[in-house]
């Protein structure tokens, strides 16, 4: 048996989620597969009814672990230990059954539980890595941040150490795991995580067979399409396009978090019209995305080195261009610069949001057209569902044989 434990999973609508069940999915075919997981709690305030998901195809048991989605520091390691101790117990007493264990889990004290308590039983893992902990913590609390971090980072390498493989979902996520864990770079493979290309590739070929005639005096409309919360630094999207003031333009912001209504307050202050917000109904994300020219991605500064964000593949499988206010060297700025599809200027810095606003409103339609080609490929070749789902299934299948 093959047993993945998973801290986030359907009905969730987080990128984990999503990616833990497709491979659940797929691993069923040829193995027998359990899911374990707490219940459903991100994002904090979703409405999740007495749902879990079910399938045929895999078992999934929800254990009663205790579960804290507000953002509260003590919860949150509460939370971790919690999950962690009833996986631990989990295998301790189905141990002679289990083949493999895929680890998904909340920092730092769930893998280290769930990966301690496999390796007393010489029983392979592979540990998923999406985000870096302690330094994603450390960094939001800058006075007492390199005290918890040089506290917490041995027991961080202790779970590398553990685990049989480890799975990063970026380059510099790699590059800092080998240089800051001494892990051996052959022990980490890089597998990006992956939106499914499927639903956006459904769309264009629906698009292709009913053309519309474009709409004479369209406004050349900006967008960004994600998660209204405090690492997106909308705040400064908004204040960049309303002091670009480009003629015939628009911005439109889709999308739900807990600084929507933030953002829809500053709108109302500066009194632009040309400012709309948005919900993004389930499975409507290709269609709203065709009505933009330019989508816009901005991370807060230091936010973009860790990983790609979801919106950046959505966005190329739209075969749009991308405005990417992130940090120079982070793997979403190489990305928009390696598939020549948009523009990289810093993050929080309006003035030069203004100047690629600009510059993107004045770049010929044709051009644009190409570049959201160059995008779409690009995507496809590291983003799509396909082809990293492939790799999760060839590592562990040679975890398993080793």
């Amino acid at each position: 048996m093959i047993l993945m434990a998973c801290a986030c999973f359907p009905p969730e609508p987080v990128v984990a989620a999503t990616l833990t069940h497709d491979l659940a999915k797929r691993l069923s075919a040829d193995h027998q597969v359990r899911v374990l997981t707490p219940s459903p709690s991100r994002p904090h305030g979703f409405k999740f009814g007495g749902d879990v998901a079910r399938s045929n195809e895999f078992e999934h048991v929800v254990l009663p672990s205790y579960t804290c989605s507000r953002s509260d520091l003590l919860g949150r390691i509460r939370e971790s230990y919690s999950f962690g101790h009833h996986v631990a117990r989990y295998i301790r007493k189905h141990h002679p059954t289990i083949q493999f264990v895929y680890v998904c889990s909340w920092p730092l004290l769930a893998p280290y539980l769930i990966l301690k308590s496999a390796h007393r039983y010489s029983i392979p893992t592979i540990f998923h890595i999406e985000d870096i902990y302690p330094e994603s913590f450390a960094n939001k609390i800058p006075i007492v941040g390199g005290l918890v971090k040089r506290c917490l980072l041995p027991m961080d390498g202790l779970v590398m150490k553990m685990a049989s493989r480890i799975i990063a979902v970026s380059e510099n996520m790699k590059r800092h795991c080998v240089h800051s864990r001494k892990v051996p770079p052959g022990k980490i493979a890089l597998i990006h995580n992956w939106q499914d290309e499927d639903e956006f590739l459904r769309f264009h070929d629906s698009k292709h067979d009913h053309q519309e005639i474009p709409e004479a005096d369209k406004p050349f409309t900006f967008m960004y399409l994600g998660n209204i919360g405090p690492l997106s630094g909308i705040e400064y999207v908004i204040q960049g396009f309303h002091k670009a003031c480009i003629p015939n333009s628009k911005l439109v912001i889709a999308g739900a978090g807990t600084m929507k209504a933030a953002c829809m307050r500053m709108a109302d202050k500066l009194d632009n019209r040309t400012i709309r917000f948005v919900d993004v109904p389930h499975g409507m994300v290709p269609e709203i995305q065709d009505e933009a020219d330019v989508m816009i991605l901005h991370v807060r500064r230091g936010g973009a080195f860790s990983s790609v964000p979801s919106k950046l593949p959505a966005y190329m499988f739209s075969k749009k261009p991308v405005i990417a206010c992130v940090d120079n060297g982070s793997d979403t700025a190489n990305a928009v610069m390696a598939a020549k599809c948009g523009w990289v200027v810093p993050p929080e810095d309006i003035g030069q949001l203004v100047l690629s606003l600009h510059e993107a409103a004045n770049t010929p339609c044709n051009e644009l057209l190409d570049m959201g080609i160059h995008g779409f490929d690009y995507a496809m070749e590291h983003f799509s569902k396909r082809n990293n789902l492939d790799k999760m299934i060839q590592l562990i299948s040679e975890t398993l044989r080793a």
